[in-house]
Parts: structure tokens; C-alpha cells; sequence
């Protein structure tokens, strides 16, 4: 359902979010951080959608490459942003040995996974980060699930979940994480709910 979704508003998701970084200053900051934090080595998006926080991690100076269910979305990500590899795939099973990545960020992008299951898939993404290895996620604050109908120009059926904060804080520490930076910010523009980072480091 999610991958379906995704690969019909694939265009429309690219041309609309393109430049949505631009004045936000605190997300800038935040990817930043990260940049300067995370140990040497490969660093995923996971969910990278069209590209556009791959690319800006790779301008930040991070060897960086991407994954998203949606094949439409590689396509776009592929053709925008040629100078980086993305793949088809899932944070769920990532191509990925033990210990093998240095980072990976989570850009709005475990909002489409039930909250039950995310336990599972903090697990997996512990699995592939090295010992002190980073990640960074970002999302919709709050406790529901919202059902998406028509979005970025299109008709579709997915969902959306609004996160709690120290709920998704409990979890990462439960999954081997240690907490570093936590940041609630309130809504800005057509945001609609608070907004929630989370910059945790894989326990030794």
C-alpha cells in the first residue's frame, strides 16, 4: 500500500519537496551535526524518497548512498541526483552486513510503519551500524493513525502515524541506542502536529 502510494506521486513528491530545506534552519542544523558526529565510513537513508537528504548529506561531505520501497522514487532519485547510488529496499531487511555502516538517517520516513513494528526495525538498523555508529530520525510527533487519501496532487490510500516522543525514545535505548540529542519543536507553515529528531549512537 505504502509502495503503491509512493510510486504514484513519485513526480508530483519530487518537484513539491525540492527546495523544502530552504530556511529551515534548526533541520539544517541537525543534519549537521550528524555530519560532523558520525564516524568515518558508509553512511544510508533509509526511505530516501526522491533523493534531495542524500544529496544534501553528501554535500555536507558523507559517502552516502540511498533506499526506498518505491521503485518510481529510485527512478526520480537516480535521474536528479546522478552522482549517488540508490536501491530499491527496506529498512526492515537491510543489504547490509553486521556492523558494516557508520550512520543512517531516517528521514520521515518510519512514519508509514505501525508503531508495534518499529520495535524490530530499531533492532535492524542497530544490527548494521557499527559500534558508536549514528542515527538520525525524524518525524511527526504525536499518537495516531491518520489515513492519506489525496496527497501531492494524487488519490491514494496509505497511512500515517503520528509518533510519541519518549515512546520512540524508549524504544531506541530497548534496542541497544543511547540517546544523544533530542529535539520537540512546535508546527511551522502547513505543518499540522510537532515535530520530533532523535540523534541516538549504537552502544558499544
Amino acid at each position: 500500500m505504502t509502495r503503491t502510494a509512493y510510486d504514484t506521486v513519485a513526480e508530483s513528491y519530487a518537484e513539491l519537496v525540492r527546495e523544502e530545506l530552504d530556511g529551515r534552519h534548526l533541520e539544517h542544523g541537525l543534519l549537521a551535526t550528524f555530519a560532523d558526529r558520525v564516524p568515518g565510513g558508509h553512511v544510508l537513508e533509509v526511505g530516501c524518497g526522491s533523493g534531495r537528504i542524500t544529496d544534501h548529506l553528501h554535500r555536507l561531505g558523507l559517502e552516502v548512498a540511498g533506499i526506498d520501497l518505491s521503485p518510481n522514487m529510485i527512478e526520480v532519485a537516480r535521474r536528479d541526483y546522478p552522482h549517488l547510488r540508490f536501491h530499491v529496499g527496506s529498512m526492515e531487511a537491510l543489504v547490509a552486513g553486521d556492523g558494516s555502516l557508520a550512520g543512517i538517517v531516517a528521514w520521515y520516513s518510519i512514519i508509514h510503519t505501525p508503531p508495534e513494528q518499529l520495535p524490530a526495525v530499531f533492532a535492524e538498523l542497530n544490527r548494521a551500524l557499527m559500534p558508536d555508529g549514528l542515527l538520525l530520525l525524524a518525524f511527526q510527533s504525536g499518537d495516531e493513525r491518520v489515513r492519506l487519501e489525496h496527497v501531492y496532487g494524487h488519490s491514494v490510500s496509505y497511512d500515517a502515524y503520528r509518533l510519541d516522543f519518549d515512546a520512540i525514545e524508549t524504544m531506541l535505548v530497548e534496542a541497544n541506542f543511547a540517546v544523544d540529542v533530542r529535539v520537540h519543536r512546535a508546527p511551522m507553515g502547513y505543518e499540522s502536529t510537532p515535530q520530533a529528531f532523535l540523534l541516538a549512537r549504537k552502544r558499544s
